[in-house]
């Protein structure tokens, strides 16, 4: 199975962050390449943006001294629809060149160092998430990049062992508590325990419940039409389920998509002729929440019974895993 690939960065320590307190930010800064007449500023949540201010551009200039939590990470853009500029901000004076080209990659931000150290991890490669954090344990770089970067590949001990690298100051922040949460999640989906009973809606509107829908090995594949690492696996997903639904090979599709219309099409293009589901809810699926789901494609196969077989099969992984479970007169 081929390991998705993480940008990772040696980088020297910074100074340490304290816990996190409401104060002023001081954020200046310029527009190019957009005639766009508003900036607007974005909380960080569960990998999702939510507008808190916004400011109109004068003469090409914007300036912001909104009162939020430090030090934390925000977004900067000029139409909330797209993915905005990642900032790290502190109570130090900073100053942006915000353009909006692609993905804001020519944008340049100075006076906050901890946003130099997350460019610096991103521009560079070949470190453990252990080394990043014991080189920057005060950092919440480094509390974020555990979360968002590693959380999904690790399991609850390396997870929890990496939290123990953290800095004492870190501990109270989202990120440390939500990975602590993600752990005792984790904890109750090893292979052998009970997969968690689910209801959601079909495209139909109509209420489908896991376990009605148990018929011998049942995978619980989390997608959405946005995610183009799921649309390039499912035509996998869909040859399995040719080779070996008349075997007892099942499929419930869960989806992380915002908009009904593009869960539809995205089900009809990729011609995935099994049941689906979803809360249309993004990053806030319930389901993938009671699934420790923190990136996608991902899926878990379980047995008649809601027993957990196996989980994260793709490519030819899962073809074998199926030949040796259902293919039992070869």
């Amino acid at each position: 199975m081929k390991k998705i690939v993480v940008i990772l960065a040696l980088c020297l320590g910074i100074t340490g962050v304290q816990a996190q307190k409401e104060d002023n930010i001081q954020l200046n800064g310029t527009v190019t390449d957009t005639v766009a007449q508003y900036v607007y500023l974005q909380k960080f949540y569960n990998k999702m943006f939510k507008t808190v201010d916004s400011v109109k551009v004068v003469d090409g200039k914007f300036s912001f001294k909104t009162k939020v939590a430090l030090p934390e990470l925000y977004g900067l853009s000029v139409n909330t629809k797209n993915s905005p500029l990642y900032i790290f901000l502190d109570k130090a004076p900073v100053s942006v060149k915000l353009s909006p080209l692609k993905y804001y990659s020519g944008s340049v931000v100075e006076g906050s160092v901890q946003q130099d150290l997350f460019n610096s991890y991103r521009k560079n490669h070949d470190v453990e998430i252990s080394t990043f954090i014991k080189e920057n344990p005060s950092s919440l770089v480094s509390a974020y990049v555990l979360y968002r970067n590693w959380s999904y590949r690790l399991s609850p001990e390396q997870i929890t062992a990496n939290i123990a690298l953290l800095d004492k100051s870190l501990l109270n922040t989202t990120y440390v508590k939500e990975l602590k949460e993600l752990v005792k999640v984790l904890n109750g989906l090893a292979v052998g325990k009970k997969a968690p009973d689910f209801t959601a809606l079909t495209p139909e509107g109509k209420p489908a419940r896991l376990s009605d829908n148990l018929k011998g090995y049942t995978l619980i594949d989390f997608w959405a039409s946005w995610c183009g690492p799921c649309r390039k696996e499912n035509p996998n997903i869909v040859a399995a389920y040719q080779a070996y639904h008349d075997k007892g090979f099942n499929i419930i599709g869960v989806s992380l998509d915002k908009k009904k219309e593009n869960w539809i099409k995205g089900i009809n293009d990729d011609k995935l002729n099994w049941l689906h589901v979803s809360d249309l809810a993004f990053w806030n699926s319930e389901i993938a929440k009671l699934y420790g789901v923190r990136a996608i494609p991902s899926n878990y196969l379980v047995d008649s019974k809601g027993i957990i077989v196996a989980k994260n099969l793709h490519e030819e992984e899962l073809q074998t895993t199926l030949k040796s479970l259902l293919d039992t007169k070869l």
